[in-house]
This record gives C-alpha cells, sequence and structure tokens, in this order.
C-alpha cells in the first residue's frame, strides 16, 4: 500500500463530499451531510499514516484503497 499523509486523506475526503466540522488539536473532523459518521484524521506535518489507521479511515468513509 502506499504511504499517504494525513493532508492527502484529508484532501481525498474533501473531494468526494467530506466537510471539515472542526480541529481539535491536530486532529480535523470530519462529517458528511446526511451521515452520522465522524472522522477524526490526524494532520502530523508530513508524516504519513499507519496501514491500519488508513484502511479504517477509507472504510468508515466508504473508499477504497483504488481511490487513492
Amino acid at each position: 500500500m502506499t504511504e499517504v499523509t494525513g493532508k492527502a486523506l484529508a484532501r481525498l475526503l474533501e473531494q468526494h463530499g467530506w466537510q471539515l466540522n472542526g480541529v481539535n488539536g491536530s486532529h480535523h473532523i470530519y462529517g458528511k451531510p446526511g451521515s452520522t459518521v465522524r472522522l477524526s484524521v490526524p494532520i502530523h506535518s508530513n508524516k504519513p499514516l499507519k496501514e491500519g489507521l488508513l484502511r479504517f479511515l477509507l472504510k468508515a468513509a466508504g473508499l477504497s484503497v483504488d481511490n487513492l
């Protein structure tokens, strides 16, 4: 799997209709209109997200690794 930073994942989520609801420290909270799902994306400079967290966030967002 390719390495993806929190910033890159945030851009991908925004391209698929997710909206930034707020920021709590270094975590950006995303929501989608009509959905109860909330995603907390860690934005730690240019560090890549760990593979398990990335897979979890993609699955919760209804996206797949192919969308990267």
